[in-house]
């Protein structure tokens, strides 16, 4: 296997590219940081100008040549931050300041209620436009606030529309009508008849959005995106194009958006909101709605009697394709024809991909132009156990553990595989705003949460230039050397480095597609797509996430469906009362090609579009390949079908897994999320063929039964383990050895008095305290040093009385908190992050007495106690143990 012997060869690729703050620094500091990038095994990294006092100017094109002139010298690559600070969309201040016609445009749907009949009556909509009710109801309570603005803005009143009334959130759809042509001078002169009458004003403005992004550019008119490339994107080419296409990789978003109202839950009707807008919009409302398609807008805010579906998703449908044609698109056009690439990341917390708001509408439109596809995890947003729905943390709202559990990462992941533009890559800034409570050891979980799921380039979060200790969204790495884990962090990104180029350049294997919910959630009840995705990830059945823009795209041959070199046999959708025609028409081409098509508490009831759909149903219903099931029976339906790669003799919820094909070989990778529970397995393969173990994290490759193929393995991972095997027809041709299977024989507990030294900064010669231990115990406890962070340096001899020539043995330090290196009798083992902490022992050890030394650093959160690491337990710290030495004798403990 080429991939494997590049890796023995240390000649993986690089896929890491961390965050390096800018703030105008010395040109010293600068190159240190770039070099301590670098001695970390990390072999690119990414400008982020948010804290610089000068983008675009003198001083920025100064710094950038420093880093640039640096990462050359070190064979680095770099990316480009696209905006003065994040979101990406400001433009650095162009737009608010030069081009204001261009700001985010909205469309805001004022309503009143009125009663009658009336005739001859009058309706006060000019204050809908230009009015200030906050300036009204805050006169006699704040000075500052008591000016009443009289004046019109630049707010224009574009329709008025009337409705009669059925009840606070509903109007009869039969009776809306467009009175805007009784609009004078601010008024509409109407004779309202009997009933309750809501009075809906159109009216086209720049306020009313979100506060973080007033201002920034509007995503769905293209001349507001030519600006923030002509102001940026043209300013760096300017200044740096002869670092282009070679030490610049390309330009990174961040977290741009619609932007219209703050927050994740921007559903139409269900949200009070200001709308993205534009004349486009407009235009492309009345091709598909009529010239008077403004009459029927009063639905995108209230709930009608007929045609809200079809309202409400031919407005989404419009906003999300042009937003991903004027924004993403054109951004990565620039690039591409300057010989750069385009990645970066939408906000799609809590769902908010599919929706206005914090999203862009469509997580698959938003990002088709971008060369990778891309997520983003920070702020706790991904936790160990916290799965299982919304939890309280940090937001106000909760973060909903379920979608970041099983929804973000393999979203990103499925966009990376199926879009040829992607080339097999997707990109995750991960470990951000965590505090400095966060150490390896959960960086290690997150990271091969994230491999597992098929994501394969990362942005680490971040490297700081600031003095120690900033502020701004902890942990750093190096902290200006502060960090007492940074000398380790080559072990997680060489780590990362080795998985990531194993997972790269071949195909993902999956037998199921799993649609995208944003279509359905838009017009009618639907499923979010987690829910089936938690369902099949718990049963080890693996799948990708498809929009319907991509399924139309795809082929089918020999029964199979096939998307950019991936096949799948089936396909889930998720509930949802109603879908688009296109849906309709994709999926019965399908289930007539032999596709079976799994539908999740029933067909649809409706399409978007309001045309009939009972053709579609009927022909459905009578298909064998036509199958619903509920969410329960859903991983029961799918082996029916036989499709899947592997089977477990028991049920392990907490595994994943992964595979992924070079050529003819095979790659599994198996990980345990669970905190706390140990996997024993035994995991039956479709095939019997060649079985090798990668252990990515020391570089070593071994042949498994014996060098004899098998299609059955024993899988036993600790908490928070992860595990790779290759599988071939053929032997692979690799230096490897022998993995030896062993019965344990016996075990014993090391004790005695632990001496243990407190050394702050590793590199002292002697410690700032020392203690003895007679048991091993929580060093962070509030009797001992809960402000300490640092190394607790631990010594202990004890005796051997025989060792046995045929047994192996193994030091295992159970529990660890966190990174402990281990010493004995003088030889340095090896370093550990993660579990399992143990370590071979077989060699060094020796009967009689033996020296033993193990050294254990903390995390910097126990010294600093920052407001971000209030949002997790602040974990012990130091070696608790129990530390046993175990010791095996060998044993074939796999069947053929």
């Amino acid at each position: 296997m080429k991939k494997i012997n590049e890796l023995l060869q240390h000649k993986q690729n690089n896929y890491i590219y961390p965050f390096l703050w800018m703030h105008g620094e010395s040109k010293e500091r600068i190159e240190t940081y770039v070099n301590k990038i670098n001695e970390s095994g990390i072999k690119a990294l990414c400008i982020e100008p948010r804290p610089h006092p000068d983008f675009l100017g003198e001083q920025w094109w100064h710094d950038v040549k420093v880093v640039l002139n640096a990462a050359k010298k070190l064979d680095m690559k770099v990316w480009l931050f696209d905006d003065a600070h994040f979101p990406t969309g400001y433009a650095n201040g162009a737009i608010v300041n030069d081009f204001p016609d261009l700001r985010k445009k909205f469309l805001k749907i004022a309503q009143i209620d009125y009663h009658g009949p009336k005739k001859n009556t009058g309706i006060l909509v000019k204050w809908h436009a230009g009015g200030d009710r906050n300036s009204i109801m805050a006169v006699g309570t704040s000075p500052q606030k008591q000016s009443i603005q009289l004046q019109q803005s630049s707010d224009k009143i574009i329709g008025v529309v009337a409705a009669k009334v059925v009840d606070f959130n509903s109007i009869d759809t039969n009776s809306l009508v467009d009175i805007t042509d009784r609009l004078v001078d601010g008024v509409v002169y109407w004779d309202l008849p009997e009933g309750s009458w809501r009075i809906f004003t159109l009216i086209e403005t720049f306020h009313g959005g979100e506060a973080a992004t007033e201002g920034y550019l509007n995503p769905i008119d293209p001349r507001a995106t030519q600006v923030l490339i002509d102001t940026v994107y043209e300013s760096h080419y300017e200044q740096l194009k002869e670092y282009f296409g070679t030490t610049i990789a390309g330009f990174f978003t961040d977290e741009p958006r619609f932007g219209n109202v703050k927050g994740p839950h921007a559903k139409l009707g269900e949200t009070d909101m200001v709308l993205p807008w534009s004349k486009e919009v407009l235009r492309q409302l009345e091709n598909s709605l009529g010239q008077k398609a403004i009459k029927w807008l009063p639905l995108l805010v209230s709930n009608g009697s007929e045609r809200q579906s079809e309202i409400r998703y031919t407005y989404m449908n419009i906003v999300s394709t042009l937003y991903g044609k004027n924004f993403t698109d054109q951004l990565s056009n620039w690039c591409v024809e300057h010989g750069v690439e385009y990645v970066g990341h939408l906000i799609e917390d809590n769902n908010a991909h599919a929706r206005l708001g914090y999203g862009a509408g469509h997580f698959f439109r938003a990002l088709n132009g971008q060369t990778m596809s891309g997520i983003d995890v920070v702020l706790h947003q991904l936790l160990p156990g916290l799965d299982s729905g919304y939890f309280k943390t940090f937001t106000s709202t909760g973060w909903d553990g379920e979608f970041f559990h099983y929804g973000l990462a393999k979203m990103g992941a499925s966009l990376g595989h199926l879009d040829q533009k992607k080339k097999g890559r997707t990109m995750v800034e991960l470990y951000g705003a965590y505090g400095w409570s966060e150490g390896l050891n959960l960086m290690k979980w997150m990271t091969d949460h994230m491999l597992v799921r098929g994501v394969n380039h990362f942005v680490p979060h971040s490297f700081n230039l600031s003095t120690f200790p900033d502020i701004d969204c902890p942990p750093h790495f190096y902290a200006n050397g502060e960090d007492p884990q940074f000398p380790y962090l080559k072990k997680l990104m060489n780590y990362t480095n080795r998985v990531a180029h194993l997972l790269s350049d071949g195909t993902h294997i999956a037998s199921s597609l799993l649609l995208y919910h944003a279509e359905a959630e838009w017009s009618g009840e639907s499923m979010l797509f987690q829910k089936p995705a938690k369902m099949l990830m718990t049963n080890q059945l693996d799948f990708d996430v498809i929009s319907i823009d991509l399924l139309e795209g795809s082929s089918i041959q020999d029964e199979q469906i096939i998307i950019h070199n991936e096949t799948f046999n089936q396909i889930i959708i998720p509930y949802a009362s109603t879908l688009p025609l296109r849906a309709f028409h994709v999926l019965t081409a399908l289930m007539k090609k032999n596709i079976n098509i799994i539908f999740i508490d029933g067909l649809p009831e409706y399409s978007s579009e309001g045309v009939s759909i009972e053709t579609y149903i009927e022909e459905w219903s009578n298909c064998n390949n036509c199958h619903v099931t509920n969410l329960n029976q859903l991983a029961t339906l799918v082996r029916s079908f036989k499709s899947h790669e592997i089977i477990l003799d028991t049920a392990e919820p907490s595994l994943r897994y992964y595979q992924y094909r070079h050529d003819d070989e095979d790659v599994f990778m198996f990980f345990n999320e669970s905190a706390n529970h140990t996997v024993k397995n035994v995991v039956e393969f479709r095939r019997k063929r060649y079985l090798y173990q990668y252990d990515a994290y020391c570089n070593k490759v071994y042949q498994l039964n014996k060098g004899k193929p098998t299609s059955k393995l024993s899988l036993e991972l600790q908490p928070q383990e992860s595990t790779i095997f290759l599988s071939s027809d053929q032997p692979i041709h690799v230096t490897s050895s022998i993995k030896k299977d062993w019965i344990e024989i016996n075990q014993r507990e090391i004790e005695g008095t632990w001496n243990v030294e407190l050394f702050k900064n590793v590199k002292d010669s002697q410690p700032d305290q020392t203690v003895a231990l007679d048991k091993l115990e929580n060093m962070s406890h509030y009797s001992r040093f809960p402000r300490f962070s640092g190394t607790f340096k631990y010594k202990l001899d004890f005796h051997i009385d025989k060792l046995e020539a045929d047994h192996a043995y193994y030091l295992d330090l159970g529990e660890v908190y966190e990174v402990a290196t281990v010493t004995i009798n003088g030889q340095v083992l090896n370093t550990k992050i993660a579990k399992p902490y143990t370590f071979d022992l077989t060699k060094p050890l020796r009967s009689g007495s033996n020296h033993l030394e193990v050294s254990v650093i903390n995390t910097l959160g126990n010294q600093e106690q920052d407001f971000l690491s209030q949002y997790r337990l602040l974990e012990p710290s130091g070696l608790i143990g129990p530390v046993k030495l175990r010791s095996y004798k060998e044993k074939n403990l796999i069947e053929n």
